[in-house]
This record gives C-alpha cells, sequence and structure tokens, in this order.
C-alpha cells in the first residue's frame, strides 16, 4: 500500500519513513488545532518534568560532548579524513564558513542578536545586582555568549562529525540510525532503524518549524514598524507562504546554485549590517566592550558550563535556567539533526581536527562578534541614550520587535530596518530550504552522490515544514509556538540521550578503522653507573623516523603493506 502511494506520488523515498512521518506530523497538527489546550497541558507537564528533573543531565551532557570533541580532534584520530584518504574538502573556507553560520544559527543571532543580553540587563539571571547596572551587563554578555558560544556549536558539531564519518567514510546511508551500527548491526535497515529515522525527521521538523515561528514573528513586527502592517496570525501565514516558495525555488535550484548563493549573501549582508552598526554607533566603546565581553565570557565559561542554580538568589529564579539554558539545549538538540548532516553534507573531505576546530571556532567567533557589538551597542542605548528597549523587552516582551526598537536609535533607520528584515528573509529561507534538503536525504536514506531526488520530492518537505508553522501561528497564535516549543523539549530528550551513544559509536569506529596505535620507538639505554658509560649512551642514535606501515588483510588474510602517508 505504501509503496503504491509513493509511485502514485513518483516519489524515490523509503514508504515507511515518508508516510508515517508525514501522517504523525498531520495527525499532530489536527489534534492541535481541535484540542489546542489538552495538547499543552499534556506536552507542558511533561516538558516541565524533563526541565525540572532533567536540567542538570542537558548542563553537565553539554559540557561532556564539548570536552569529548576537543579530546577526539587533538588525539591521534584527528588526522582521520571525513572522505576518502587524500580526499581535498569539497567547498573552500569561506563558502563553508557562510553555509555553517546561514544552517546553525542566522536566524537565532538576528531574533536574538539584541533581545537577549537587554532581557538578562533588565533582570539579572543570578539576582544580587542592580538591574540596568554594569555589573548587569557584564552577567548579560556573560550568560549571552555562554548561551550562543561554544556550547550550542557543540550540540551542531557531534552529530555532524558523526553523520560525516558514518556516511563518507563508511559510506553508510545519510541516516540517523546510521550512527547506531557499531550497536545494532544490520539491524539499523530494519524496523528498529526505521523507527529511529521516523523519530528524527519528524523531531527535526518541529525543531525548524519553531524556528520559521520565531522568524515569521521578527519579520511581522519588522513590517510593521516599517509599513504599519498588523501583527497578526494571517499576516504571518502570508509571510510564511512567502518565504517558503522562495525557500522551494532555492532548493529546487539544488545546493550549488541555491542554497550556496543564499547562504553568501547573507553573510555577506549580516557583515555589512555589523559594520554599519559599529562604524555609526559608538565605535570605540563598542570594540572595547566587545573584547571585555570575551574576557568575560573566557572567565565565566568554567563556572557557567558546570553551573546548575542549585542556591537561587530568589524563589522567582528558581526556575530561570530551565526557562533559559535547559529549554535552549533541548531546543537546539531538535534540529541537531538537519544541521548535522547539512554540516556534514559540506564538509566532505576535512580531517576531524580541521572540522571540529572550524565548526567551533569560526562560527563561535562571529557569535562572540556580533553579540558583543549588538550587546554592548544596547546597554550603550539603556546607559547613556534614551532608553527604551529594556521597557520594549523586559515589560511589554515584545521580543520579535526588540531589533528593531534598536535601530530607531541609529541613522536611516528605515532603511537599515528593511534590510534587516531582508535578512531575516534570507536566513529564514535558508533554514528551510536546507532542512528540506536534508530531511529529504534522512527520509530516503540517498544523497545527489547516488540517486538524484525529484524535485518535487524535497519540495514537499519544505512546504510541509512552512505549513506547520503557518497552522499551528493561525489556529492558536502564540499559544501554538509555546505548544510547539514543549513538543520539542519532550523529543529533545531521546535525541540528546543519542548524543552519547554517538560518543561511543565513533570512539568504536575510529578504533576499527584505523587500527591499533604503532608502538613508540626510543634509543635504549645501557647502565650508565659513569661519566664515561653516560658519554656513551648519549652518543647512541636516536630512532630514525620512517614513514608507518599498515597490513590491511586480504581475502586469504595476507597482509598487503600500504605506506598511509604520514
Amino acid at each position: 500500500m505504501s509503496e503504491r502511494i509513493t509511485r502514485a506520488l513518483k516519489l524515490k523515498t523509503d514508504p515507511g519513513i515518508f508516510l508515517v512521518t508525514v501522517g504523525t506530523i498531520v495527525a499532530f497538527v489536527v489534534i492541535t488545532i481541535l484540542f489546542g489546550d489538552w495538547v499543552g497541558e499534556v506536552f507542558g507537564v511533561a516538558s516541565s518534568w524533563i526541565m525540572t528533573n532533567l536540567g542538570w543531565f542537558y548542563i553537565f551532557g553539554v559540557t561532556a560532548f564539548l570536552f569529548f570533541l576537543i579530546w577526539v580532534a587533538m588525539s591521534r584520530f584527528g588526522h582521520v579524513r571525513l572522505g576518502a584518504d587524500g580526499e581535498e574538502p569539497e567547498h573552500s573556507t569561506l563558502a563553508w564558513f557562510g553555509m555553517l553560520f546561514a544552517a546553525g544559527i542566522g536566524t537565532i543571532l538576528m531574533f536574538w542578536g539584541v533581545a537577549e543580553p537587554i532581557s538578562h540587563f533588565a533582570n539579572p539571571p543570578r539576582g544580587g545586582m542592580e538591574a540596568g547596572s554594569t555589573e548587569a551587563a557584564t552577567e548579560a554578555m556573560a550568560f549571552t555568549l555562554y548561551h550562543f558560544g561554544l556550547h550550542t556549536w557543540t550540540i551542531f558539531a557531534l552529530p555532524s562529525l558523526a553523520f560525516a564519518y558514518f556516511i563518507y567514510k563508511r559510506k553508510m546511508p545519510p541516516r540517523v540510525s546510521s550512527i547506531f551500527s557499531p550497536l545494532l548491526g544490520d539491524k539499523v535497515f530494519g524496523p528498529l532503524g526505521k523507527t529511529i529515522d521516523v523519530v528524527a525527521v519528524i523531531g527535526t521538523v518541529f525543531g525548524v518549524a519553531t524556528s520559521v515561528g520565531l522568524g515569521t514573528l521578527q519579520i511581522n513586527a519588522g513590517l510593521n514598524e516599517l509599513f504599519g502592517i498588523a501583527v497578526s496570525p494571517y499576516v504571518q501565514m502570508l509571510i510564511i507562504a512567502i518565504v517558503t516558495t522562495i525557500a522551494c525555488i532555492s532548493v529546487a535550484l539544488g545546493l550549488e546554485k541555491g542554497i550556496k548563493r543564499l547562504s553568501n549573501l547573507n553573510i555577506a549582508m549580516a557583515v555589512a549590517l555589523l559594520i554599519f552598526i559599529l562604524v555609526t554607533g559608538p565605535t570605540l566603546f563598542l570594540l572595547k566592550g566587545t573584547v571585555e565581553s570575551l574576557g568575560v565570557y573566557l572567565t565565566s565559561l568554567p563556572e557557567l558550563a558546570l553551573w546548575n542554580n542549585v542556591f537561587p538568589a530568589s524563589d522567582d529564579l528558581a526556575s530561570w535556567q530551565n526557562t533559559w539554558t535547559v529549554f535552549y539545549w533541548a531546543w537546539t538538540i531538535t534540529w541537531s539533526p538537519f544541521v548535522g548532516i547539512f554540516i556534514a553534507r559540506i564538509s566532505r573531505g576535512r580531517t576531524i581536527r580541521e572540522f571540529v576546530f572550524g565548526v567551533l571556532g569560526l562560527p563561535v567567533a562571529f557569535s562572540i562578534l556580533w553579540f558583543g557589538i549588538f550587546g554592548m551597542a544596547s546597554f550603550d542605548i539603556e546607559l547613556n541614550g534614551d532608553g527604551g528597549l529594556a521597557e520594549r523587552v523586559a515589560v511589554e516582551g515584545d521580543i520579535p520587535g526588540a531589533l528593531f526598537e534598536f535601530l530607531s536609535n541609529y541613522p536611516l533607520a528605515t532603511l537599515i530596518s528593511g534590510i534587516a528584515v531582508l535578512l531575516v528573509v534570507i536566513f529564514f529561507t535558508t533554514s528551510v530550504d536546507s532542512a528540506a534538503m536534508v530531511v529529504d536525504m534522512m527520509a530516503s536514506g540517498t544523497d545527489d552522490d547516488v540517486q538524484v531526488s525529484p524535485t518535487h520530492q524535497r519540495i514537499i518537505w519544505g512546504v510541509l515544514m512552512g505549513a506547520v508553522a503557518a497552522t499551528i501561528l493561525v489556529s492558536t497564535g502564540e499559544g501554538g509556538l509555546t505548544a510547539l516549543q514543549q513538543v520539542i523539549t519532550v523529543i529533545g530528550l531521546p535525541f540528546f540521550v543519542m548524543g552519547f551513544v554517538m560518543m561511543y559509536s565513533l570512539v568504536k569506529g575510529l578504533s576499527g578503522d584505523t587500527g591499533d596505535r604503532l608502538p613508540t620507538v626510543t634509543r635504549q639505554w645501557d647502565r650508565a653507573y659513569s661519566a664515561d658509560e653516560l658519554e656513551k649512551n648519549e652518543e647512541a642514535p636516536s630512532p630514525e623516523p620512517v614513514h608507518p606501515l599498515h597490513a590491511i588483510p586480504d581475502e586469504d588474510g595476507a597482509g598487503v603493506e600500504e605506506d598511509d602517508g604520514a
């Protein structure tokens, strides 16, 4: 039955994964429309329990992932290439960075660039200081960079590395189940493996849909600021329809002509916006503040990486970490399969060391620069300017409009706000089109090197993600986004546990594929009980460096020696 449906639709995908995933998503949307309060209550209770009782597990786990990535990059496995031995990277470093940034948290940087620092500035997370003070500004930057620095990109980098290794080194299908092959063996191709993939695709669609919802709210807020267009679910539905159409055109053009070009465009526009704020704002203050923010982040990171709010300053702050940090980690984890496979797809040919330090280095450095400039500029408006940002964000709760309130304090406010809206649209588009491409790969189990998917098949996924966000927004407004956030918090738990499986699988796979470490050879010393004996030992030659040879057994068990190129 399922095969007949996919044939009738002219799809080249796994019928079971495709139909079960689509059916589940449609059922969720329908149930949410009909029984929105009940859905919110069920998932609200579950997400609240997870954040309250397992928040410490998320805090510890993400930090453990970060240490693991640094270790594997610096170990003997760091030279292993994600592809054939000797294969060169497919994309230049600049193009790679642009796609990393756009597919990762480009939309989130636009949404939270002003709102996150000013939120913590107005309401210090740990209390014990005056809101709106310079001390509050320092702590605000520490938490902002903690949330959007190394830890966020660790959540992306770990699955990305696992996908890249198993897809391009072991030639497994581009599916989450492939990572389980050291544990499950050939069962990854059976019902158990397909169940894992269905859960992964559903979680990815919900995670991207939540980001789509946030991006839509910000675009609507910008249009309201510029043209007085009402903030309403129907306007948001129209925005989603337009952006989804652009995303579908991009995904139809493919990675090189569509996604890559859009990624390069939006990174160029983002840099231009950043330079505009730096040049037209209090330049010296922003430069000094950004450098100081980096120092604050580096000195605060060891504490924040394991901080669990054991002794909250007040009852109001007791749940702060759950609703901010833990939710961020849970949310990010739900769309880490999409970002993971996408980053793996664009990282073929790089060594593990290049990959880890590239993914943890380039985007994090830009995030520090972005939040440093926008955060310090926001504080300058509050401390030395007309203010109004803290009231709009912390009192009125207008987080989507924070960026446009901020830009109203700069020259050419209308023009720059229009460019900012366009930038959000492009970031939004690159998230949807890259997600559509990746979800299609996860469902079909193939990429373009093996089988080119029909264009309309990838478009279906783009339309589906847009439809999910639009339906939720129109039917329940912001309450629908809250419901989605609660759902992905629950779905994020198995994804988080999966991170520990990924670490095990990577070590097991790397150990098996690289063989045992060659023994270290040292100069052999005789007894040295006198000056002459010591001098004789010191004159003995050290071991000569040679290229290590590895014997790869053939079918008969005999060894065939091959130079590993070291």
